[in-house]
């Protein structure tokens, strides 16, 4: 799997944009999951424990501003861009596979 940046503007202010590298794609779907969950913690003190189905991580994914993926294309030795439907379209192939494999 291709290294991959993960590119977020979770807000309207400039200083909110960030970047993360990962070693593959499988890598950067899981932490845009992470990021949900850390989100989740963070606004629903009180639960004890963290659930959501996938259609609340599509809402979260649509809410943030700006979200992309560029991947390593070794071919042409360049990064390739992905969009936020993208993203959505891969984690919910992984969510699918997880489920086959259960």
């Amino acid at each position: 799997m291709p290294h991959t940046l993960l590119l977020i503007h979770p807000m309207q202010c400039p200083k909110t944009r960030t970047y993360s590298e990962y070693e593959s794609i499988q890598d950067c779907l899981n932490a845009i999951c992470k990021i949900y969950e850390e989100h989740l913690k963070r606004t629903n003190l009180d639960m004890p424990t963290v659930t959501y189905d996938i259609v609340q991580l599509f809402d979260f994914i649509d809410s943030l501003v700006d979200v992309s993926c560029l991947t390593y294309q070794k071919s042409t030795n360049t990064y390739a861009p992905y969009s936020k439907e993208w993203i959505k379209d891969m984690i919910y192939e992984q969510f699918r596979q997880t489920a086959l494999d259960k």
